[in-house]
């Protein structure tokens, strides 16, 4: 029914997160590993998203990345566990991580997940092992890594920015300087700074 919710992300419980869309509220229960990574409260964030409907209830669960999602319906698709027990996967292994377990027979490594015994995690290797490949896992892999070094770089642009307007510059002066520095997803907001510093006086 929601293919994702874009909006302002209110507020954190202790496994979900309220994002208001439309002047409309909705709560979205995530992983632990999603929490730590998503944006400050306020902040616009853009969230994939499952719904579960049972007879006496509508739950909504949803990943900041499209590709933990897609492990996600893969995981409540075994037979045993439901998107309870998905999530609780998905909060000790990321989706690169469960991938190579399934592709290894690393039962035990699954098995870690709260709730998930050695039969269930044999089971979900079984159920799983023909739905991925060694290929798309590397593929993915590299993709992953891209997009968190890019995640990376653009926070630590922003702090950067951040601290060249506390320090008197304007906005644009700040955005100016932090532009005209050459960052990495590996740079530290000291390094884009002092870099920034060092090049406002010729812009």
């Amino acid at each position: 029914m929601y293919a994702y919710i874009k909006g302002r992300l209110e507020s954190f419980a202790q496994d979900s997160i309220v994002v208001e869309a439309a002047g409309i509220g909705y709560r979205i229960y995530t992983t632990a590993e999603a929490m730590q990574n998503l944006p400050g409260q306020g902040e616009e964030i853009k969230i994939y998203t499952y719904l579960h409907i049972r007879e006496d209830q509508m739950t909504l669960f949803g990943f900041p990345a499209e590709d933990d999602l897609h492990i996600f319906k893969l995981l409540i698709g075994v037979s045993g566990i439901g998107p309870k027990g998905a999530l609780a996967i998905l909060s000790v292994m990321t989706a690169d991580d469960l991938r190579f377990a399934v592709l290894s027979d690393d039962a035990k490594a699954i098995a870690k997940a709260p709730g998930v015994g050695a039969k269930t995690a044999q089971r979900l290797i079984l159920e799983l092992k023909d739905k991925l490949s060694l290929a798309d896992a590397f593929e993915q892999k590299s993709a992953n890594v891209a997009a968190a070094a890019e995640n990376n770089e653009m926070l630590a642009k922003n702090d950067a920015i951040q601290a060249l307007t506390a320090l008197g510059y304007s906005p644009s002066e700040a955005l100016k300087a932090v532009n005209s520095v050459a960052v990495t997803g590996e740079s530290t907001v000291e390094e884009i700074l002092k870099a920034a510093l060092k090049s406002v006086a010729f812009l």
